[in-house]
């Protein structure tokens, strides 16, 4: 997963300041970034708990207590893979999302949503020897921010991937397709590019449903060339 360390292309990247995504006023670098080279140590250091994946580590509908969580069934699922379209297998994919109710599980979660006692919010899962993925989960609702009197994030579900050294991680975001609040967040439109977009956008795929019981979203996620999905960070190390 030697992919996850190459510098993606510049323009794809939202700047480090986005006036209407008002927190990046405060955090952006006033600096010059600096570079720090890639070492042994980043490129052979410990792997993260590939080992360590329960059974139902990628149900999330009942992975928190063993109870159902309460929500709209989903599947998400998707391939990881190269610029070639050569899959990128056992990487290690860790989800995390709000509950149906648009809310977190997180001690400085300021939104009235109830919580869904069943319901962590988080799973992980490995790709298969073709880069595939696959995820169980419920339909998270959209929620308020203070970014402004009536700012609201879209439905969205949280993904981070390891490859198999400390250097090797990418994060990123997933929205649903014909979500219209998409267009309206100031995250998202701090995105200059329209095709990066799009890779955040996660299609219908009715033939992947589960009949009477789940509806399935595609994600796939590429990790470099022109087709490549839009992630938060630059590799570390790069």
């Amino acid at each position: 997963m030697s992919d996850l360390l190459t510098p993606r292309p510049a323009g794809w990247h939202p700047p480090a300041l986005a006036p209407d995504y008002k927190s990046s006023r405060l955090r952006s670098p006033q600096n010059k970034p600096l570079h720090m080279p890639t070492g042994p140590a980043e490129l052979a250091g410990p792997t993260f708990g590939h080992d360590l994946i329960g059974p139902n580590d990628h149900n999330m509908i009942i992975n928190y207590t063993g109870e159902m969580a309460i929500g709209s069934r989903l599947i998400v699922h998707g391939r990881v893979q190269d610029e070639d379209g050569q899959p990128v297998t056992g990487a290690l994919i860790e989800a995390w999302q709000a509950n149906a109710g648009g809310r977190y599980r997180h001690k400085n979660e300021g939104y009235l949503a109830p919580l869904d006692p069943n319901f962590g919010g988080c799973g992980r899962t490995i790709t298969d020897d073709q880069g595939h993925y696959r995820f169980l989960t419920i339909q998270p609702g959209a929620y308020p921010w203070p970014n402004g009197p009536n700012s609201w994030r879209p439905a969205h579900i949280h993904f981070s991937l390891f490859g198999h050294s400390f250097a090797q991680r990418l994060i990123t975001q997933m929205y649903f397709e014909g979500d219209p609040l998409i267009s309206l967040c100031p995250i998202v439109q701090a995105i200059p590019s329209e095709q990066a977009v799009k890779t955040l956008v996660a299609r219908l795929d009715m033939d992947a449903n589960t009949p009477m019981d789940s509806i399935a979203y595609r994600f796939d996620m590429t990790l470099r060339g022109r087709d490549q999905t839009h992630f938060e960070t630059k590799p570390e190390g790069s």
